[in-house]
């Protein structure tokens, strides 16, 4: 295959596009609120009215626009995806290549906050032999990756343009993975596909089922994994539900209310995140804002949501009796809407670390950096153990 050589990009919104932004803010229909009802029915209105107002008349996109394009960002053709990514080589004597994944409703700036312990610990005060060279893709369909606009852009699929990324573009010939939400679905298919390329996974969440046929019973742990799965899915799955199967009805509202787009994505940090209700001491409202804007300029919230239907529509399963046999670490954080045990992880991966983290939730590398790093180290040097 002809290696595809990346072109620089750097985030430039035109005006007109933030100008009629802000006038969609300003004449935005709020609905009535409900008395007592605070997040419970969704999204606080009053908390949404206040972070409107402040999107509308504080906010800096200029500002963020700049901390983004502080990143070296690539794009390259693959797969009929302009695919675009971050990439920073580590500074050490021997740097491990990294692959971040994020998720929904995520953004490759949710690398922000680690790439620089990761690529350059020395100047983090770390030790040099723990640097990473870090790759941040926005997936197919995300932010200012492109979509393909045509069914088939699946889990799967991404799993082999992250693998063509990697190999044909970057010429990395074997590679860590790390990635929550769909990062780690994706992450999960690339290894069981590609073995050979990916020396171990980082995981801090997972959806993936193991098959159960002629398998063990079911431990007590995993049982109540299972029961407390059914119970949120009943009581915080609607966007679920919804994204896997009218994800275009969806997207209309959405594409065309900045307010309402913020009211979808914003909820979802709040559930999501180790933040007690109180979705600002987990993230500033420009980190929210930041990750909201990507979606909005990009038009990117139907592609995205359509990931949830095409995975639906994929039906991939896990193997009867296989597992992925890379080396496997899973940090799993006490706010995750998903905390497997380890003996289910052990269906599926060569589970070789687990580790209970002490705070943060789903979105670990904005939430809780220094600890993601952290595991992050340590998983590389047993990594390395494993090689003498």
């Amino acid at each position: 295959m002809t290696a595809v050589s990346p072109t620089p990009f750097e985030i430039a919104v035109p005006d007109e596009v933030l100008d009629d932004l802000y006038k969609r803010l300003a004449n935005t229909r709020f609905p009535a609120s409900i008395e007592g009802g605070g997040w419970s029915y969704g999204t606080d209105v009053g908390y949404l009215q206040r972070l409107v107002d402040y999107w509308r008349t504080d906010f800096n996109w200029r500002e963020a626009e700049r901390r983004l394009n502080d990143l070296p960002q690539y794009r390259a053709r693959i797969q009929d995806v302009d695919l675009h990514f971050v990439h920073v080589p580590g500074k050490g004597p021997a740097p491990t290549p990294l692959l971040f994944v994020h998720g929904w409703p995520g953004s490759f700036s949710e690398v922000s906050k680690i790439i620089g312990p990761l690529t350059d610990p020395a100047a983090h005060g770390g030790d040099p032999e723990n640097s990473f060279s870090v790759v941040a893709p926005s997936l197919p369909g995300f932010g200012f990756s492109s979509d393909i606009g045509r069914p088939g852009m699946n889990p799967g699929t991404m799993a082999e343009i992250l693998a063509e990324l990697m190999t044909d573009v970057l010429g990395y010939s074997e590679f860590v993975g790390q990635g929550g939400d769909w990062g780690s679905t994706v992450l999960t298919r690339l290894a069981h596909a590609h073995p050979d390329l990916v020396t171990g996974l980082h995981l801090n969440y997972s959806s993936v089922q193991p098959s159960m046929i002629d398998a063990a019973p079911l431990s007590a742990a995993e049982q109540q994994y299972l029961s407390a799965n059914q119970e949120w899915s009943a009581r915080e799955g609607a966007y679920n539900s919804l994204q896997s199967t009218k994800p275009q009805s969806l997207a209309v509202a959405l594409n065309d209310s900045p307010a309402g787009l913020a009211a979808w994505l914003v909820e979802k940090y709040r559930s999501w995140s180790d933040c007690n209700g109180d979705v600002e001491s987990s993230f500033s409202s420009d980190e929210l804002l930041t990750q909201v804007m990507i979606y909005w300029v990009t038009q990117s919230i139907g592609s995205s949501s359509r990931l949830y239907a095409e995975r639906a529509r994929e039906g991939w399963t896990f193997p009867p009796g296989e597992i992925i046999d890379v080396p496997t670490a899973y940090a799993r954080f006490p706010a995750e809407i998903r905390r497997p045990p380890a003996e289910w992880l052990e269906r599926m991966f060569r589970l070789e670390r687990f580790t209970d983290m002490p705070r943060g939730g789903h979105f670990a590398a904005l939430e809780v950096p220094d600890l993601l790093v952290a595991d992050l180290r340590e998983f590389q040097n047993q990594l390395r153990g494993n090689e003498q």
